[in-house]
């Protein structure tokens, strides 16, 4: 069960993707599903809420989000081009207007050279075409507080795509 300080700004998005019209998919790695979770707390989102992938192993990215095994072989699952491919699959393979993508080392183990515990790489697409992203570090705080800062950040990505994406024409 999310905390307000979660609700709160996924309400705020919901609202204004409702009034825009607009409808959004989550593609989550380290976050495992906690996005969607924190988004479906809240009654009514299936007007705006359409699907999550969870693709917590690479297998899961490929099969699921149409990430090409070279690239990450080449980058790694933790990414920015890993991050941005997985958003750009969401939104293609969702048929939604906004899609985020959310893929990092939550901790307490798995970190890499040049990929420490609480480093997460996020990306954002709009059917209208435009694609942010944005690596945070959050440090080693713990597993649920990187997963849950992860969640704050997806959403205001998508607040932000949200509020520069005009209505479909449907």
């Amino acid at each position: 069960m999310a905390g307000q300080d979660l609700i709160e700004p996924a309400r705020a998005l919901l609202d204004l993707c409702r009034a825009k019209k607009l409808t959004i998919a989550a593609a989550e790695s380290c976050t495992g599903g906690l996005l969607a979770a924190t988004l479906t707390e809240i009654p009514g989102s299936s007007d705006v809420f359409d699907r999550g992938f969870v693709t917590y192993s690479n297998d899961a990215k490929t099969a699921m989000l149409g990430v090409s095994a070279d690239l990450l072989a080449t980058f790694g699952a933790v990414s920015r081009e890993t991050a941005q491919a997985m958003a750009s699959g969401a939104l293609a393979l969702a048929g939604v207007d906004l899609a985020v993508a959310i893929t990092g080392i939550a901790g307490p183990g798995g970190a890499m050279p040049g990929k420490p515990v609480g480093l997460v790489h996020f990306a954002a697409a709009s059917r209208g075409g435009l694609l942010r992203d944005q690596a945070r570090q959050f440090g080693d705080i713990g597993r649920v507080p990187v997963r849950r800062e992860s969640v704050r950040q997806a959403l205001a990505m998508l607040r932000e795509l949200a509020d520069r994406e005009a209505p479909p024409s449907r």
